[in-house]
């Protein structure tokens, strides 16, 4: 049965968008006089038939536009009544979109054109090998959720509970939104995709090696969340709604307690978007509200001690939320040649987290009864304003873009410790404000065999936090952590990057600098960290892709690039979470960014139905951090175990993945993945600060693993299609321990009604219940067995009405 789930899963969920189509510009000018000739005729035909595609006349100055090319090989003939007719071969090769062939000269000549009869065909090829982009439309069996919902079924990608999106086994992923990094994922970077639906976006686009335009953060790759934006003339709109229901069932019975965790949680998710374009502006507006109860965390943990006592534990965290999501802007035309767009997001997010923790020693009473209640009110606003200039010549134009995103977290915990040893209430406040300032110059220079890019960024964030505590008697909270903390960062960067297409072979190179200058402030009061932090570096990072074009249907890539990872605030903050006060995550402030070294080999093979895409990979990290899991034994009543961010040396992450899309008929298409993978974690020793010192060590673990995903789509009677989709991640490797196997099917059944502007649609997520995490975990002195049992059955039925 394994073997047969093996093979079916090596097919998996590969549903890649169709190519972006090109345009081919440039002037054409008296060979003698250099004057421009208004009116020529400009003929464009394929190769190697010399069928006719397209045509057009060149304007009063000279200048000409062809556009909707797809990928192949043309030749364009230009002429004009009293010249001689020029030719010019061209290769449209899929990794650029605007082509300029510059002044085209006439020589002059006494002969009349003939007359030319032509047919039309049309040659359509799917993109190339730097890029995937799939389309949420199609993937509805995700439909209604959040965009870390919607990951989960791409290939390539895992989630796990804390919200952290790994990219072909690494964690280390930038996220982007339209195409910019610009904090809109808010704290936490990655767990804030749960707080961004999905109905308004339009595609997400996996880029494992970006060039040198993108920023040099995510060593894994770029994620990047395209919006939908409607450019038909006029008003027009689309309205939803959504309801749904979570947690049908429990893989495992509740610990005793009054509360337990949640299920049969209720959702109720309307939505709203709104588009009014004219010749000179365009507004828009896409809104989306999400009222539900969820259970983002179900932590059972087992805690094994050397010294025989066996702690039994469960963390259920029950979650009433309610959230509203804006995005609106206005796109301005000043002229033909300059745009101005302003645009803003407001994201409102506040929830109550409930739970009772009961610790249980030896299969016996409970010895203890931690119940707390966590108020938390987050959210971003963010501004940001583009303009554009468009030179003469199409496709070259200039850049700039400035934004401002203010982040806000504010969180409120309180907490009640019951025990025969200690009776206690404390409370925290935690309330942390990000200020984020980017501004971006890009500028793109097409040229006749490709492209220039060239640009600067200059990146300000400051993250001031208060903490303050209200402690009672026997508190648990650590004394001497001070009640405030400051974080900063600047980044100072400028780009180049090159693209030259030829007939057979497509080169990219592009070279990024960046400076970095991070400072991190800790109050005097603090007596676990005797220094405030600062540092700062410069570093370039190359990239350089070959492809070689062996035929049409077949192409060879190679990718070499460099990448960073910075820890962020949350992997620095010294203050710690109490939702289990006895399996403890902290911050390291002292943390230093991860740098990674990546060698990609990639082919491609198109038919007429299908295609087939295999990668091999091999990363190289540099200064790897990861939470560690440590004893702390400074409270003798109690057994904790700290997890804390700590750099533990090099590690290394080599695979080969294999993605695969195929059409079975006229009415079934299936595509899927398959990504095999070795982790290798070097041995390291290390010192931990939190809460006093103590030495650390973590053995040489070297597993090899994979995951596969299979996506079935079929057009049923009466425009009723369905989607499964079947997800499967082996067991793997950790940091002190493994992580075993799961799994989930998704469904989906979408139905178009109203003349197709409406939609009823369908979707149940982890049908089976079987999507949770299990870890075995192994420290210094102890063993546990780590389940998380959190939501991801989820049911929901939506209907959208399209005007």
């Amino acid at each position: 049965m394994k073997t047969l789930f093996f093979i079916s899963t090596f097919l998996i969920s590969f549903t890649c968008a169709s190519q972006d189509l090109a345009n081919v510009s440039g002037k054409i000018i008296d060979g003698n006089s250099l004057a421009p000739v208004p009116f020529a005729t400009v003929l464009v035909k394929t190769l190697p038939d010399s069928t006719y595609f397209s045509g057009t006349l060149s304007s009063e100055n000279g200048r000409f536009e062809i556009t909707g090319l797809t990928k192949g090989k043309y030749n364009l003939s230009f002429s004009f009544l009293g010249y001689e007719t020029k030719q010019v071969d061209l290769i449209v090769g899929g990794k650029n979109d605007i082509y300029d062939l510059g002044k085209i000269e006439l020589s002059v000549s006494s002969q009349q054109l003939d007359e030319v009869t032509v047919e039309g065909k049309k040659e359509i090829i799917a993109a190339g090998l730097d890029k995937k982009s799939f389309s949420l439309d199609d993937n509805f069996a995700q439909t209604g959720g959040s965009v870390l919902d919607a990951l989960r079924a791409l290939p390539g990608i895992t989630v796990d509970q804390e919200g952290k999106v790994m990219l072909r086994g690494s964690d280390r992923v930038a996220v982007f939104i339209d195409g910019k990094q610009s904090s809109l994922t808010g704290f936490g970077n990655q767990k804030g995709l749960d707080n961004i639906p999905t109905a308004n976006i339009e595609k997400i686009e996996i880029i494992n090696n970006p060039s040198a335009k993108y920023d040099a953060a995510g060593m894994a790759g770029v994620i990047n969340i395209v919006y939908k934006k409607d450019l038909e003339k006029g008003f027009n709109g689309e309205v939803g709604l959504a309801l749904g229901v979570g947690q049908l069932g429990k893989r495992k019975e509740d610990l005793p307690t009054e509360l337990g965790s949640y299920s049969f949680n209720p959702k109720v998710i309307p939505s709203l978007s709104a588009n009014y374009n004219s010749s000179k502006i365009n507004f828009f507006l896409q809104s989306e509200v999400l009222i539900q109860e969820k259970l983002p965390n179900n932590e059972f943990t087992t805690r094994f001690y050397d010294d025989g006592n066996t702690v039994f534990s469960q963390v259920p965290e029950n979650r009433k939320q309610t959230q509203y999501i804006v995005k609106t802007g206005l796109d301005w035309n000043i002229d033909d040649q300059n745009s101005l767009t302003f645009s803003t997001v407001f994201d409102y997010e506040q929830h109550t987290d409930t739970s009772q923790v009961p610790f249980i020693r030896n299969d016996a009473e409970r010895y203890r009864y931690w119940h707390w209640r966590e108020a938390e009110v987050t959210g971003y606003l963010n501004f940001q304003l583009d303009y554009k200039h468009e030179f003469e010549q199409p496709g070259h134009k200039l850049n700039l873009s400035l934004q401002y995103t203010r982040g806000w977290e504010d969180e409120s915990y309180f907490l009640n410790d019951s025990s025969i040893i200690r009776k206690s209430q404390d409370t925290t406040h935690l309330v942390a404000t990000e200020h984020t300032i980017p501004f971006l110059i890009d500028y793109v220079k097409p040229l006749a065999n490709g492209r220039i890019e060239a640009g600067t960024k200059l990146q300000i964030r400051r993250l001031p936090l208060t903490y303050d505590i209200g402690q009672g008697e026997n508190s648990v909270i650590y004394p001497g952590l001070g009640d405030w903390s400051e974080w900063g960062e600047n980044i100072y960067a400028a780009y180049f990057n090159y693209v030259l297409e030829k007939e057979k072979y497509d080169v990219e190179a592009g070279l990024r600098a960046e400076q970095t200058d991070v400072f991190y402030n800790l109050p005097e009061e603090n007596i676990y960290y005797d220094q405030n932090d600062s540092y700062d570096y410069f570093k370039l990072y190359p990239n350089v892709r070959f492809t070689l074009k062996i035929d049409e249907n077949n192409n060879l890539s190679a990718f070499y690039n460099n990448r960073v990872d910075r820890p962020g605030e949350p992997e620095l903050r010294i203050f710690p979470k109490y939702d289990d006060p006895e399996l403890m995550k902290v911050g390291n402030p002292y943390l230093r960014p991860q740098f990674t070294q990546t060698f990609e080999l990639a082919y491609k093979h198109f038919w007429e139905t299908g295609s087939v895409y295999f990668s091999g990979y091999h990363r190289m990290i540099d200064s790897h951090f990861l939470r560690i899991f440590s004893i702390d034994s400074s409270n003798a009543d109690y057994n904790i175990i700290n997890k804390v961010y700590q750099n533990v040396g090099d590690a290394s992450n080599s695979g080969v993945e294999v993605l695969l899309s195929q059409e079975i008929g006229e009415n079934w298409k299936m595509t899927g993945s398959f990504n095999w993978y070795i982790n290798t974690i070097e041995a390291y020793e290390g010192e931990v600060l939190f809460p006093y010192k103590r030495p650390f060590q973590i053995q040489k673990t070297e597993d090899n693993t994979w995951d596969a995903k299979l996506n079935n789509q079929i057009k049923l009677r009466d425009n009723l299609e369905a989607q499964v989709t079947i997800i499967y991640y082996a067991a793997k490797n950790i940091p002190q321990g493994k992580q075993f196997a799961r799994s989930s099917v998704d469904i989906g059944l979408k139905k178009t009604i109203w003349d197709k502007k409406g939609e009823i649609i369908f979707s149940a997520s982890d049908i089976f219940n079987k999507f949770g995490i299990k870890q075995e975990l192994t420290g210094d002195g102890f063993r546990a067995i780590y389940e998380n049992f959190y939501e991801t059955q989820v049911l929901r039925l939506g209907l959208k009405y399209k005007w």
